[in-house]
Parts: C-alpha cells; sequence; structure tokens
C-alpha cells in the first residue's frame, strides 16, 4: 500500500489494535515511531520508541519525533462501562483527557513535522457507541463523540496542508483492552450474536482499515468516520 519509508507515528502501539498496526507496517517497510509507557516484546525490528503517558506532560518528546511525518494514529482508548448513576465526574474528565486531549496534544506537537510531509493523513479512533446509543456506555460515548468532532474539525481546518484527517468507528474487537467483556465463551458468544456479520472484530480488522487511510488510496478521503462493526452501527437484520 505504497508506505515504504514513509514516517508512520503510532501512540499507543504496545498492543490490540496498535500493536497489529505495528506488524502489517512492517511489512509495508514503512518506518515506525511508536509513542507508549513501554515497549512490547513482540514488536518487529527496527520500531523507534519514545517513552511517554499520554496523560502527563508531553512537551519532552517534540525533540524525539521525526521531522517529516508521514501518518498519525492515536491508537490509546478506554472501555469504561458503568451505569449512569455510578460514572462521578473524575469518569468523565479521565475519558476525556486520555482520548481527546491526548490525542489534541500529540497532533498539535507533530503538525509542523505533517506539514512537511506536503500529504500527510491522521487516523483517530471513535466508537460504535458515540452514535448507536449503549446503556452503561454514557461517558465513553461523549469522549469519542468528541473524537469524531475534533476529526471533522481538523479534516475542514488542516485540508489546505494536504492533511487528511478521519476515524475508524470500531465496535468490540477483541483487544486486551476488552478481555473482562471476553472473559468466557459465553459473554464471545453473546457478543457475537449482537453484530449482523455474528462475530466480533479482531485488531487486524481495524488494522487494514488503518492502513487504508494512512495510505495513497485513500487519497481522496478526508472528514469520515468509518464504521468498522460487523454491521452494528447501522443494520438490524431480521
Amino acid at each position: 500500500m505504497n508506505l515504504k519509508n514513509k514516517n508512520i507515528l503510532i501512540v499507543g502501539g504496545s498492543s490490540g489494535i496498535g500493536l497489529a498496526l505495528i506488524k502489517h507496517l512492517a511489512i509495508q517497510e514503512a518506518n515506525i515511531f511508536n509513542i507508549s509507557r513501554s515497549p512490547a516484546t513482540d514488536w518487529p525490528g527496527g520500531v523507534t520508541h519514545i517513552q511517554a503517558d499520554v496523560l502527563d506532560n508531553l512537551s519532552t518528546i517534540e525533540n524525539q519525533l521525526p521531522q517529516t511525518i508521514h501518518g498519525l494514529v492515536y491508537s490509546v482508548g478506554s472501555i469504561n462501562l458503568k451505569p449512569f448513576q455510578r460514572l462521578t465526574q473524575e469518569d468523565f474528565l479521565n475519558d476525556y483527557k486520555l482520548n481527546v486531549l491526548g490525542a489534541a496534544e500529540i497532533i498539535r506537537l507533530s503538525l509542523k513535522a505533517l506539514k512537511n510531509a506536503g500529504g500527510a493523513s491522521i487516523v483517530l479512533y471513535s466508537s460504535v457507541a458515540a452514535k448507536a446509543g449503549m446503556p452503561f456506555h454514557a461517558s465513553i460515548a461523549a469522549a469519542k463523540g468528541a473524537i469524531e468532532g475534533l476529526t471533522l474539525s481538523l479534516a475542514a481546518e488542516l485540508s489546505s496542508n494536504q492533511i487528511r484527517v478521519n476515524a475508524i468507528a470500531p465496535s468490540l474487537t477483541d483487544t486486551p483492552l476488552a478481555k473482562n467483556l471476553l472473559s468466557t465463551d459465553e459473554r464471545r458468544e453473546a457478543s457475537a450474536k449482537r453484530h449482523p456479520l455474528g462475530k466480533i472484530g479482531t485488531p487486524d480488522d481495524i488494522a487494514f482499515a488503518t492502513q487504508f487511510l494512512l495510505s495513497d488510496h485513500s487519497g481522496w478521503l478526508t472528514g469520515q468516520i468509518i464504521g468498522i462493526d460487523g454491521g452494528l452501527g447501522n443494520l438490524r437484520p431480521l
């Protein structure tokens, strides 16, 4: 997908979707930079790790970024499911900081390098819950709704710099983040049945879509929220 020698910055590539994406990008011979608290033990060779926590002061990472960034993926998120009456202000703030403010700050620090590319792509992650209306999702749905607003606003603002901005809105995906929701065969089966395609997503499902959005094959695509969700977001089959 023409990503050879392109500088791609991943935030949160130590596990789950981010880790799957790094493995795909390595096959494409991209130059991979990853920001996370710790590296993964099963990364392919050649990944440049930048140690940081997105909830901390990130100003120190700016000098560690490449001067040109062709693609940026913010693969950090949370699954904070509680009845509304049990959600605290701290829950809402933590989800917002992790999902939205972290993404905004990374993009701000990377903006010069993205502009230097003369054509770059930013990929953010929303959730099917931002629009589908699911019980116990109030905090995370609010944060992911903000991600969708950020995607559209940045896509408009950065289009003159040939920087494309899109978001993927997955449904439940088999990642470490979702392990409590998929902890038994019964839970996995029930979750699969909720989706029109009868299965839950894999990290590769999301990574392949992300790879497409990073590549020139999606060069006329910006400001889109793309549901990779097994049909859950839009379909009501018989």
